[in-house]
């Protein structure tokens, strides 16, 4: 989007907020964004926070399984007869404002009055695209946290890294903390720019150091400029998720303007779940549902399965769907599907889903079986026929893949 036309949509979302009587400046915001890793950093600074006792406000992007996904507190999603009312009252706004708005500003507009109306004492955002023309940058994060950059939606805040660097680095604002947790030295001089009161580098400033393999997830050390905490458990697989721990650990530091106790650091971060990134449903044969749907996720979700996994794996079984703009044999590609015995390509439900068809007809090409299939629920049960106690089954390709993933395995 060309940022006139994105400026003049973020002047609609900020006349709504306005009219709700900015309900978005009643508490404090920790800004999320990143191109991999945002939701699962947001989901950790939410259980710090609530670890420390405080009422935590949570929005993220895009849901599952339930549209109430998007707004929790204290990691409950939000009920239905409060998200009935409150996206309501936002509706109600929509012949004061000159266009009308799109379901990201009514779902932001309406999360923020919902943190309002509950009373959190901090909401955790995750910025839905890019960051400076976001709707979620209405409001100022005391904290803004980058994780990562790479190239992701290019057409619309590329076509360079450099470019979609910027995006992203706009939701940092004047005396906040930047947590950063990309190191690229050619994007630096972007960073550089922000209107941050302090920036903290991973690596620098915080880091994971020991990340290692363990029972059903990780043990790691992590540090911050404030304190050490040695043999954190983290009950996720992927050994990023160590670096996204240390990334959340470092926001809420900044935060508070000091370090947590290392029992709560303990406590918080054993209690984290993170449906769909790297989630083991099944164990005979094993089911991992990963919402990976860039080639940089994909790259990171196929070497995090060969590390906890591969051992005890005899054939992989991958059912993948897409969305339309992915390059379906460069991420299939990503994805290894060279050594999948078999490709089971499937429609995500989104009206922008790439055909099953051209997604088999990719896999073929790199010389792999592939069988086509109509819905998500059709591949799922296709896979685990096909599939032996001993095979691992391997869902991706995008998080609206995995949510009817996850509807279908509970029915099942």
């Amino acid at each position: 989007m060309a940022p006139r036309a994105a400026a003049r949509r973020l002047d609609r979302v900020r006349r709504l907020v306005e009219l709700m009587g900015d309900p978005q400046d009643t508490y404090p915001v920790i800004h999320v964004t990143g191109t991999n890793g945002k939701g699962s950093v947001a989901r950790m600074i939410t259980a710090l926070l609530v670890a420390r006792g405080l009422r935590v406000g949570t929005y993220t992007s895009p849901h599952l399984e339930r549209l109430n996904e998007r707004l929790a507190w204290n990691g409950e999603p939000i009920p239905d007869e409060d998200l009935a009312e409150v996206i309501g009252a936002v509706a109600e706004l929509e012949p004061l404002l000159e266009s009308p708005p799109t379901y990201f500003e009514i779902l932001t507009s309406a999360a923020f009055r919902w943190f309002a109306d509950v009373a959190v004492d901090v909401a955790v955002v995750e910025v839905g695209l890019g960051g400076r023309w976001d709707a979620t940058n209405v409001a100022d994060g005391q904290v803004a946290v980058l994780t990562n950059v790479s190239l992701d939606h290019a057409e619309t805040i590329g076509p360079t890294l450099t470019d979609i660097a910027t995006e992203k680095v706009g939701i940092v604002k004047p005396g906040s903390t930047f947590v950063l947790a990309e190191t690229s030295p050619l994007l630096r001089p972007v960073f550089d720019t922000s209107d941050a009161n302090e920036t903290w580098i991973r690596g620098e400033d915080f880091r994971c150091g020991r990340n290692l393999l363990a029972h059903d997830g990780r043990v790691v050390d992590l540090s911050t400029p404030g304190a050490a905490y040695e043999g954190v458990y983290l009950p996720v697989h992927g050994p990023y998720q160590g670096d996204n721990a240390a990334v959340a650990l470092a926001a809420v530091e900044a935060f508070f303007g000091a370090p947590l106790a290392a029992e709560v650091v303990t406590e918080a971060f054993a209690a984290v779940r993170l449906p769909g990134r790297l989630e083991v449903v099944t164990r005979h044969p094993i089911c991992v549902l990963d919402g990976a749907h860039n080639p940089a996720g994909a790259l990171a979700a196929t070497a995090a399965i060969d590390e906890a996994f591969g051992p005890a794996v005899t054939g992989r079984i991958l059912v993948i769907g897409m969305l339309q703009g992915r390059d379906p044999v460069e991420m299939l590609q990503c994805f290894d599907a060279g050594r999948a015995r078999l490709v089971v390509a499937c429609p995500p439900p989104s009206p922008r889903a790439l055909p099953a068809s051209e997604v088999a007809a990719a896999a073929r090409a790199l010389g792999t079986d592939a069988e086509e299939t109509s819905s998500v629920s059709e591949a799922i049960a296709t896979a685990l026929a096909l599939a032996g106690e001993a095979d691992l089954v391997h869902v991706t390709g995008s998080l609206y893949v995995v949510g009817a993933a996850r509807a279908a395995l509970r029915t099942a």
